[in-house]
């Protein structure tokens, strides 16, 4: 039997993929690249925020008009099955703590699902990149997070496990191996482990490799500081995180169920720099949350010109169904909402400009992932900087360049 895959949403997602074809390829079905090639459709979906669902909806109605039995995979298996039958009566649902059932799946209609460790299973990698799975949930209930529901109790996995799908992913040629989990520094909360042993045992993986880690929630880096910071200082580790504040006000952050304050968030960020200070930090922010007033919104831009993340996610306020936000009082309009992210979007791109500009004549290490525009090459330096060659090179090598200019969202560089 031939199988086509589709992956929308995260790093997660992708993880579960590679679990699937793993499966897949073990039990001898043939993967294509082509849905015209095969006989069923494997989809693995998101549902983070409504455009995105309403993406994924409209992507399953074209799928549909192929005829072909359709496997649903990823949260919207898990959270919003109703709404998909009404596009596809017929569609099986494989939801993504269950991903090791997909054989299951296709023979039987039905299956009585288990939870067992996804690290326990086979994996495909087919890329430079490696998605890794390190635990599965969430221990916390964020007031407009849908993901949480999708994805079940937190839970993490073993580390020798782990340690076997990296061992795996360097030997398949993968370079950058990406760790992930909806909240990597809750890695070890529930099994008296933390991140940074994690960090520091697959950094004794055999290769010549980098590990980006995925994002991680303040409130859990916060308790896990010190050993996530000793396991960071292995050079195999991308000096790069994820934080995800939200928020700069903490009235917000406190309906948003975060745990953390901004000052929480701050001296993470100050403690990170002050022991990498060539790291660059992401942050995400929700725009238009419920109740946020215009000097609340001002925190928030106070706070990202204080912090001047590298990189800022901008989204607005999505309400998703069957979350504690959904029903909140206080909604803001569609218009001011769109005008906060505008306003938002404009003075972290100034920002982001400003922090790249710096990096002009500084020298890095940079591992080649992929093809960029008009017959350039991409690559990561080692604190995840995008960086952009004319010159030709390899996929998958390591090159000494110099930084001799930027853009809004890269650097670029020159063989030395």
């Amino acid at each position: 039997m031939k199988i086509f895959t589709k992956v929308y949403g995260c790093t997660a997602n992708k993880a579960d993929a590679s679990l699937i074809k793993g499966i897949l390829i073990e039990n001898n079905y043939e993967l294509v690249k082509k849905q015209e090639e095969s006989d069923r459709i494997i989809v693995l979906t998101c549902t983070v925020i409504d455009t995105t669902e309403q993406k994924i909806l409209s992507k399953l109605r074209k799928y549909k008009e192929t005829g072909k039995p359709i496997i649903i995979a990823g949260c919207m298996a898990s959270v919003q099955t109703e709404k998909i039958k009404k596009i596809l009566p017929n569609a099986r649902f494989l939801p993504p703590q269950y991903s090791h059932h997909v054989i299951d799946l296709i023979n039987s209609g039905k299956t009585f699902f288990k939870d067992e460790h996804k690290t326990s299973f086979p994996k495909h990698f087919d890329s430079i990149t490696a998605p890794v799975s390190i635990a599965e949930g969430c221990m916390f209930s964020c007031t407009y997070c849908i993901t949480t529901l999708a994805r079940g109790n937190f839970r993490s996995f073993p580390i020798n496990e782990i340690k076997k799908d990296v061992d795996l992913a360097v030997k398949k040629g993968c370079k950058e191996i990406q760790v992930t989990a909806q909240d990597t520094s809750s890695y070890g909360l529930d099994s008296k482990s933390n991140l940074g042993d994690l960090l520091s045992e697959v950094c004794k993986v055999q290769g010549d490799f980098r590990i980006r880690v995925g994002m991680m929630n303040p409130y859990t880096c916060k308790k896990s500081l010190e050993p996530i910071l000793q396991g960071f200082k292995n050079s195999k580790i991308y000096k790069f995180i994820h934080l995800p504040v939200q928020s700069g006000d903490n009235v917000i952050l406190e309906k948003m169920n975060r745990k953390y304050t901004v000052n929480n968030f701050i001296k993470i960020v100050e403690t990170f720099r002050k022991k990498f200070p060539e790291i660059t930090l992401s942050t995400d922010i929700i725009a238009g949350f419920p109740t946020e007033t215009n000097e609340q919104f001002n925190h928030t831009i106070e706070l990202l010109k204080k912090v001047k993340p590298d990189i800022t996610n901008i989204t607005r306020f999505s309400a998703r169904p069957n979350t504690k936000a959904k029903k909140m009082k206080g909604r803001i309009k569609t218009e001011i909402a769109k005008e906060r992210s505008k306003k938002l979007t404009e003075i972290c791109s100034v920002i982001s400009k400003e922090k790249n500009k710096k990096h002009i004549g500084k020298n890095y290490k940079i591992l080649t992932t992929g093809i960029g525009k008009n017959n350039t090459f991409v690559g990561r330096s080692e604190n995840y900087k995008v960086v952009v060659l004319k010159e030709k090179v390899k996929i998958g090598f390591f090159y000494d360049v110099e930084i001799t200019d930027f853009g809004p969202t890269f650097l670029i560089g020159r063989l030395i």
